[in-house]
């Protein structure tokens, strides 16, 4: 049995390479949005055509990410959402949302401060994890049911 895993949320930190780099020798394909945050906030406007207002500017690229984070997890067995230190990522709140309306595998990635925050997006996941470590034994055990240690 194979695994499809989405990885959302925030692109500061190097969480996705380490759950990648863990999961190395498991049966794991990985996806994720556009993490070059020049490329992901400018995608509308290269392709479509510039905008004088932030509004449209940044309404466009929404447009044109959310085909492929819609596609990406529409596709995935499981999806993963982390919440960083520095930003409020309201997109990554809504895949989490889009995520659970289409009955998919929800595991989220939070530090603590967050917790109260996001207390209900946790309550629609199957696991809160603290690390991406964790991610990648859920995912192995998932797969083969072995345990960690």
């Amino acid at each position: 049995m194979g695994l499809k895993v989405y990885l959302s949320g925030e692109i500061h930190t190097d969480w996705r390479e380490q759950i990648i780099e863990g999961a190395k020798g498991l049966d794991v394909s990985f996806s994720a949005p556009v993490t070059n945050h020049e490329a992901s906030d400018d995608c509308g406007v290269t392709i479509l055509g510039a905008e004088d207002n932030k509004y449209w500017h940044d309404h466009k690229g929404a447009m044109v990410n959310a085909i492929r984070t819609r596609k990406g997890i529409a596709d995935a067995d499981v999806v993963v959402v982390r919440f960083g230190d520095k930003y409020k990522q309201w997109n990554a709140a809504f895949d989490a949302g889009y995520a659970s309306a289409l009955g998919k595998s929800l595991i989220i990635l939070q530090p603590p401060e967050h917790d109260h925050a996001l207390k209900e997006v946790d309550a629609a996941a199957l696991a809160m994890t603290r690390t991406p470590q964790e991610v990648v034994e859920i995912l192995r055990y998932v797969l083969d049911g072995s345990l960690p240690g």
